[in-house]
């Protein structure tokens, strides 16, 4: 299936999730996620989740870190839709989070993080493939954002469903995943 199949696809899929559901898969993820090496992680990327897209729950991913790593700087991105550029704005207790035009919560104010400073990006998707290369929301932010990381940075996408066996139109310019997290496994791809 192409990406344009697959996308619709699995936003369907996704409408079905019953809250119940979604709550006991949140939890699964997060617990999943809690066996993820986080020794070298200072700085993180993370987005709030939209609830019309019933997306995983990415506020218990924060606050563990938070948790576990007194000292974490955690960032959300801020999109451009006219030049679809996109960056990372560190938050704090005190940042005041809005709704953009498209319906996505992002920071309102804070200081701007160098992509190649982050050490953990946790990336939206709708679903991936066997290979990591994932199908977003098809506007392209994540894939350009990626070309300014670090290589050594860690790509981690969390998902309600098991990878696909494959994506047929990946193109040079998708960038895959290092992990995807679902509610019984973790994926790492090279």
């Amino acid at each position: 299936m192409n990406k344009k199949e697959i996308r619709t696809l699995f936003k369907e899929k996704r409408k079905t999730i019953s809250a119940k559901d979604k709550l006991i898969w949140d939890d699964l993820l997060l617990i999943q996620f809690q066996k993820i090496d986080l020794s070298n992680i200072h700085t993180v990327l993370t987005y709030w989740p939209m609830e019309n897209m019933n997306e995983p729950n990415t506020h218990l991913i924060s606050r563990y870190l938070e948790h576990m790593i007194p000292d974490v700087r955690i960032a959300y991105p801020v999109t451009n839709f006219e030049t679809t550029e996109m960056k990372a704005v560190l938050t704090n207790e005190d940042t005041a989070f809005e709704a953009n035009t498209f319906n996505i919560v992002e920071p309102e104010f804070g200081m701007e993080l160098a992509a190649d400073e982050i050490d953990l990006i946790l990336v939206p998707m709708l679903i991936c493939d066997r290979s990591g290369n994932r199908v977003g929301y098809g506007r392209g932010f994540y894939d350009r954002f990626f070309n300014s990381c670090s290589k050594t940075g860690t790509k981690i996408a969390l998902s309600y469903y098991d990878p696909i066996d494959k994506i047929d139109d990946i193109s040079a310019f998708d960038v895959p995943l290092n992990i995807c997290i679902t509610p019984q496994h973790i994926y790492e791809f090279q």
